[in-house]
């Protein structure tokens, strides 16, 4: 039996090298993204613990001083948290982009084994057609030697 070689067999492996590293740059974006949203977290924890130590400032003596960098720590923060907001916004937006690219390469991807698998098909059925001319050869030829 004749060994089976996909001629376009180089493109297959390059689509594969592609696809992996589409997943790559998509992972690498998702624990951006999960950083992003992280740093969120933290901010939002930051701004919760400075309003509660405002609620403290006021009810306790008055500070002036204490009350005033408070007020701007706090304000500070909510800058900080629309930045971090932006920032998520940008950092989902390339995710987006990074699914779209890879899903687009695991379509080439597949298209080039849907060919191969055709082609190993084709070549099942030349190898059947063959092996079946071969029989019929030889039945016909020890037929031939019986009958004379």
């Amino acid at each position: 039996m004749a060994r089976f070689k996909f001629r376009m067999q180089n493109i297959l492996n390059l689509k594969e090298k592609l696809e992996t590293q589409a997943e790559m740059r998509f992972a690498q974006q998702r624990m951006v993204l999960n950083e992003a949203e992280r740093a969120k977290e933290l901010l939002l924890e930051r701004k919760a613990a400075l309003e509660e130590e405002a609620k403290r400032l006021r009810k306790d003596s008055l500070d002036l001083l204490e009350i005033q960098n408070n007020d701007l720590s706090r304000r500070l923060c909510a800058e900080d948290i629309v930045r971090s907001e932006e920032k998520i916004k940008r950092e989902k937006k390339i995710l987006e982009l990074r699914r779209r690219e890879l899903e687009n390469v695991m379509k080439e991807r597949k298209a080039q084994e849907k060919l191969r698998e055709k082609a190993f098909e084709r070549f099942l059925r030349e190898e059947a057609a063959a092996e079946s001319k071969t029989i019929d050869e030889l039945t016909s030829y020890t037929y031939g030697q019986k009958i004379q």
